[in-house]
């Protein structure tokens, strides 16, 4: 799925953009801030760009990192279809290092990554993969206060208290962190869609599990 990406500087515009862009409206409540708002603050530091959430054994022979962003639905289908099996057979059995890096087409997609990681490591996992399982249903139509609602529902479900998702999802400085780590291991890969796979430094694009075990069962046997 080739989506065109966004700069920081551009990302940072689309959250800034009109002031609905920044905030919903429920009846009956006041204006409330939408994920990402702070993004648009000048924080006065360079981005800090974010270490890898790894799953499988750090030693493992083969590095697998996947290119993939919340709001495609290739990527939903690659965790639905492909994933599963790839983790029973090669990440779980020490064969696989598996790395999951986010990109970030639109605010949405951000939104979704910040509240996986503020899962934090030992529960990142199984946040991307519930974000992934329930695509269709936190996008619904598209509108902004409803997507933020759903993405705080999943963060619920995964622990988070409404306290840590409020800090969370209005810290400036982790959303222009994300995205400067986004950009930087985008562009040193060559990500132009997603999902894109990086085998031991080699890129492949959208595969089905077959052929991915075909590849990495080649390398296994070198």
């Amino acid at each position: 799925m080739k989506r065109r990406t966004f700069t920081l500087a551009a990302l940072s515009a689309i959250l800034v953009a009109g002031g609905s862009f920044l905030t919903f409206r429920k009846p009956g409540q006041t204006a409330a801030p939408l994920p990402g708002a702070a993004l648009a603050q000048d924080t006065g530091a360079e981005p800090v760009i974010r270490p890898d959430f790894v799953l499988g054994q750090a030693d493992a022979p083969i590095e697998l990192i996947e290119y993939a962003s919340y709001t495609c639905p290739h990527c939903a289908s690659f965790h639905a279809q492909v994933f599963p099996q790839l983790k029973a057979n090669y990440i779980d059995t020490g064969k696989v290092k598996f790395i999951h890096r986010e990109v970030y087409f639109d605010k949405f997609g951000l939104w979704a990554g910040m509240v996986a990681q503020c899962a934090g490591e030992m529960r990142y996992y199984g946040v991307s993969g519930m974000i992934y399982d329930t695509q269709e249903e936190w996008i619904g139509n598209g509108d902004a206060g409803a997507i933020a609602d759903n993405l705080r529902k999943i963060g619920a479900k995964a622990g988070l208290s409404k306290a840590e998702l409020d800090a969370c999802m209005n810290d400036g400085a982790m959303a222009q962190s994300m995205v400067a780590t986004y950009q930087k291991n985008a562009e040193a890969d060559d990500v132009q869609a997603t999902p894109t796979l990086i085998i031991d430094g080699e890129k492949h694009s959208n595969m089905s599990y077959d052929e991915l075990a075909a590849i990495l069962d080649a390398k296994l046997a070198q």
